[in-house]
């Protein structure tokens, strides 16, 4: 017997077991999976050592669904949150967003494109005085978010409303967060397949230069901020520059871009109005 610790338990394996698992691993490999030995050990703990579920999912991890279409689930920040088509996988690298809006006080937060409600909900269980909107165009993504904030238990404190951007958002926030679509309409070819044939191109691309989206932040955020309020939007590695003028020339003061795990270039944040002394 052999085994290993997956999904807060050890599996013991039989030699079929292993079999199946071994052919798992090189079938992953094969399609190019990143770490087909960590996926095969999570996909085997999902399916509780089911060998005919585990080959059938390891199929489709092979033919690149995204890992997480497989679990129904992505571990963000300090939490696990339900994951569909209909949501953008949350990321890693967007960890960082949520890791500078907690450098300040907020009482009051939005979140413009909430998809999974990744953001927002990691905001407000770590601010446990905080409230919450989170908007979305799409009903699908605000039924994921409507799962992950009654899982976390955030009913009472975090609203969904269904919103083109600001159309349907009323009131004064001292924090509004957003990761919107920014991928060009050129780039979008080259998007790992996990990303091009298995996500919402509508949560991926505005379709064009991949600043159309920010353009209309920058022109709305601050009829909905608080004086010296913050705005901190997620960026491709290649964007600081250009979103940072939209920024200052909306009025945008005390800019600067917020890095990833990788060091890249992930993110801007700045204050509306005055610059602090």
């Amino acid at each position: 017997m052999s085994g290993f610790f997956a999904g807060g338990r050890f599996w013991d394996m039989t030699a079929a077991d292993q079999a199946a698992m071994n052919q798992g691993h090189a079938q992953l490999g094969a399609a190019g999976v990143g770490d087909p030995g960590h996926e095969s050990r999570l996909i085997w703990a999902h399916v509780t050592g089911d060998s005919a579920h585990f080959a059938a999912l390891v199929a489709r991890r092979a033919a690149r669904a995204p890992l997480s279409h497989l679990l129904g689930y992505r571990d963000f920040y300090d939490h696990r949150f339900i994951v569909t088509p209909d949501v953008l996988d949350p990321r890693p690298d967007t960890e960082a967003i949520v890791t500078a809006a907690l450098a300040d006080p907020f009482a009051h937060v939005l979140d413009l494109g909430t998809g999974s409600g990744c953001i927002l909900l990691s905001l407000l269980a770590a601010r446990p005085q905080a409230t919450g909107l989170g908007v979305d165009l799409s009903d699908a993504a605000l039924a994921v978010a409507a799962q992950n904030r009654s899982a976390l238990g955030l009913d009472q404190r975090a609203t969904l409303v269904r919103s083109d951007w600001f159309t349907a958002v009323t009131g004064s926030f001292d924090l509004i967060v957003s990761n919107p679509p920014y991928i060009a309409a050129t780039e979008m070819a080259g998007l790992q397949p996990e990303v091009r044939l298995h996500e919402p191109h509508l949560a991926l691309t505005d379709g064009a230069d991949g600043l159309s989206y920010y353009r209309i932040i920058a022109a709305g955020a601050g009829a909905h901020l608080a004086p010296g309020g913050r705005l901190i939007v997620e960026i491709g590695p290649t964007q600081a520059s250009d979103v940072s003028a939209l920024l200052r020339a909306a009025g945008f003061t005390d800019l600067r871009v917020i890095p990833d795990l990788d060091g890249r270039d992930r993110g801007i944040a700045g204050r509306w109005g005055a610059a602090a002394a």
